[in-house]
């Protein structure tokens, strides 16, 4: 064994405190050495072990009967029927974005693939939420250039379509972007394997590419620290993984084919901590032990220390748990898909995981591996709510200059350049795709490729407005909207996954959002019947100590149970009713959170509109079964920006205007009360539909009728098509477009 290191303060360099040292001391019952504390330094990062908030996390609701696996492997899984399991995942790339913007989106996207094809499923989707700094931001706009570019230029080439996803610019942002990505797959529910290390003598196979000094540390130590004045250095770009997205695809098909012949009894991804973290967690999950040997590991640079092997966030690669009888095959299988292969440990029974400089060689680092695992500390940090709180939610957030038909336009954005850098159609699964409510994917078997007739729903939904006003109703309202963008395609949800975007934990008031937030959307899911299948807890999000606002970000999967005929679109038809179904709010309504009161009328506080969750239940439900009962021409929900915000994106889509008789003031227009979606029903079938919304306890208001070229509110409110059109549609592509998107 190596000396323990004698200088105290090596543990702080590697952000462990005094008190994590003393805890790594009594595990293991001695000091440990260098390679050691290393190995506890990433393990027990925020990132890797949620030490701050897994006390939060375990109220969420995480159990259904269809519900496979749950949050702690490498993603959900849900059965969906018809032997058809889907996995689904959202993680965060934010720090390594802001510093390596196209490098730190793109190995976002490819570790989110590989989270899902280590459970057995083939990648068919992907999804990115993105929030940067304000557009009048040069260096904003450069990151947001490389993010998207980042995030198309590998999903493109790896070959799975960027099917939806937001895109939000906030003073909030400005030096600590967020970048999360969420990604889905189906496998056959016979393929389900999980990522433990089982069989005494077993080998662990290290597959894919080679592995280097890039993303040493990587977002293991980059998310657990925020952003200073110096955190534009060059000296962070070591940091930031480098991907490979050819390498992935060839590194995928290896895999699928592998588990396809059975050959592997366990598989994990090597994302954050590297091998350090796969070979423990198989480890530990398994009851098991590992020996490791450095010597074996494939490196693409000389004189890697042992440290440096365990610790690299080197992307495109992965361990296989494999039968020494099944070796060859293995090692067939890779070397025709290109794929290198290195047998590196072997599965003892001690429950040790022990780095050996050779199997037979000196023992570089041993410790349990369930303390690496299981063991990291659990804080229940303080938390408080900010000391003005009352003072803050007592605000009017109504007040400011309105111009209404200003207002409009400048809260319009359409974000289909951004959409237009993803191929979105790639396996001909995309029903509905970007720039609507949810996206809705074709249902195939896995293995024939044979369509079932149904249909997967997913959306991703955040809003920082809504938490910083209120995180708990906030995170409820959140939720609630990704619900109903995906009942406005005919789906009722399943589950939901979520990326948790906070601040410092050390700050209590950021404790205390995020415990709001989690209560938040405990609250919604058991509402809405949709348990938490797993997610990612990204904190420290701050820059020069000011933190972000509060940014829990949610996905759903949901299902469509017949796909006979399309969903309604978003488009007005001419000459029908405009109906608002859901809870309709007194022209008196709250203002606060909305887009309206943070980006025109200067108030960030106040409280947030009376929210009825049990009413936005039934009011998705209902709207899902009349999607799929094809009663409705048109379905848009009402989210950012309000009733008019919403009226005019159906507008603009269709190119058909239509006279709102609802109040005509910027409360009615711009309030963002949840649980509401415009509607149009054929005119032969209204009276029959107003009168099922009722029987179903569902408010439903006429509120005008559509036709014409322009959008009328009132009798004074008239804003022409071609306006809302060209505020709608440039603004991104001038702002983006003309930039020099750098790789």
């Amino acid at each position: 064994m190596s000396p323990a290191p004698e200088d105290a303060s090596v543990h702080r360099a590697l952000g462990l405190s005094d008190d994590e040292y003393q805890r790594i001391h009594g595990l293991l019952d001695r000091h440990p050495n260098h390679l050691e504390l290393a190995m506890y330094s990433v393990m027990w990062s925020e990132h890797c072990s949620y030490k701050s908030s897994k006390i939060h996390l375990k109220r969420l609701p995480t159990e259904a009967p269809w519900v496979l696996v749950g949050p702690g492997e490498n993603a959900g899984v849900i059965d969906v029927g018809d032997d058809i399991a889907v996995a689904i995942r959202i993680e965060s790339h934010n720090h390594p974005s802001a510093i390596e913007p196209y490098q730190g989106a793109a190995t976002g996207v490819g570790g989110i693939l590989r989270d899902i094809f280590t459970m057995g499923a083939r990648p068919i989707a992907v999804m990115d939420p993105l929030r940067f700094g304000p557009l009048d931001d040069p260096r904003s706009r450069w990151i947001a250039e490389g993010v998207v570019s980042g995030v198309s230029g590998y999903g493109n080439s790896v070959g799975v379509p960027t099917v939806g996803g937001e895109i939000v610019f906030d003073e909030t942002y400005k030096g600590n972007p967020l970048v999360n990505v969420l990604a889905m797959g189906v496998l056959p529910s016979e393929r389900l394997v999980l990522g433990q290390a089982s069989g005494i003598g077993n080998l662990a196979v290290l597959l894919g590419a080679s592995t280097g000094r890039d993303g040493i540390g990587g977002v293991s130590v980059l998310a657990s620290a925020g952003f200073g004045e110096s955190s534009e250095d060059a000296d962070k770009r070591p940091s930031v993984q480098v991907g490979d997205p050819f390498e992935e695809k060839r590194l995928l098909e290896a895999c699928l084919e592998l588990l396809d012949e059975g050959l592997v009894t366990g598989i994990q991804d090597l994302g954050g901590a590297g091998i350090t973290c796969a070979t423990s967690e198989t480890a530990s999950r398994g009851g098991a032990g590992m020996d490791v040997d450095v010597t074996a590991i494939h490196a693409r640079e000389e004189n890697m220390e042992p440290v440096e092997l365990m610790t690299s966030e080197s992307q495109e690669r992965m361990l296989a748990i494999v039968e020494p009888k099944d070796l060859t095959r293995v090692i067939e299988i890779s070397s025709r898909w290109e794929i290198e292969a290195s047998v590196i440990g072997r599965v003892t029974d001690n429950g040790q995981l022990r780095v050996l400089n050779g199997f037979d060689g000196e023992v570089l680092a041993s410790l349990p591996a369930s303390t690496l695992h299981d063991d990291a500390p659990e804080y229940d940090r303080p938390l408080a709510p900010p000391r003005d709180l009352t003072e803050r939610r007592s605000k009017d957030a109504s007040q400011g200059s309105a111009d209404c038909v200003n207002d409009l336009l400048s809260l319009l954005r359409d974000p289909a350049w951004v959409y237009s850098q993803y191929d979105h159609q790639l396996f001909l699964n995309t029903v509905v795709g970007p720039g609507n409510d949810g996206t809705l994917l074709r249902l195939r078997h896995p293995r024939t490729g044979e369509e079932t007739g149904r249909g997967i729903a997913l959306s991703t939904d955040g809003n920082h407005r809504w938490c910083h006003v209120d995180p708990r109703q906030g995170t409820a309202m959140i939720v609630a909207e990704a619900v109903m963008n995906i009942a406005c395609v005919g789906a009722y949800p399943l589950a939901v996954v979520n990326c948790l975007n906070f601040g410092n934990p050390e700050h209590p008031e950021v404790m205390w959002q995020l415990s709001e937030a989690v209560d938040g959307m405990t609250e919604a899911c058991i509402a809405f019947n949709a348990p938490v299948v797993g997610g990612n807890v990204s904190l420290y999000n701050e820059t020069n100590a000011v933190d972000i606002a509060p940014t829990p970000v949610v996905g759903v999967i949901g299902m469509h149970p017949s796909l006979s005929v399309p969903p309604p679109v978003i488009g007005l038809p001419t000459d029908a009713s405009l109906l608002v179904l859901g809870q309709v709010p007194e022209a008196d309504v709250s203002m606060a959170g909305t887009q309206w009161a943070w980006e025109i009328g200067g108030c960030k506080d106040g409280t947030l509109p009376t929210f009825d969750l049990a009413q936005a239940v039934r009011t998705a439900a209902f709207i899902a079964d009349a999607v799929q009962r094809q009663r409705l021409v048109a379905v848009h929900d009402v989210g950012e920006g309000g009733l008019a915000v919403a009226a005019a994106e159906m507008a603009i889509d269709s190119g058909v205007g239509a006279q709102i008789n609802y109040h005509n003031d910027h409360i009615s227009m711009f309030n963002e009360s949840g649980g509401r979606v415009l509607a149009v029903v054929q005119d032969e079938l209204l009276d029959a539909f107003m009168t099922d919304a009722s029987e179903h306890e569902v408010p439903v208001r006429e509120i005008g009728r559509t036709g014409g070229s322009s959008l009328t509110f009132g009798a004074e409110i008239t804003v022409p098509l071609n306006d809302l059109e060209n505020a709608c549609r440039n603004e991104l592509p001038e702002a983006l477009g003309r930039g020099t998107i750098s790789a």
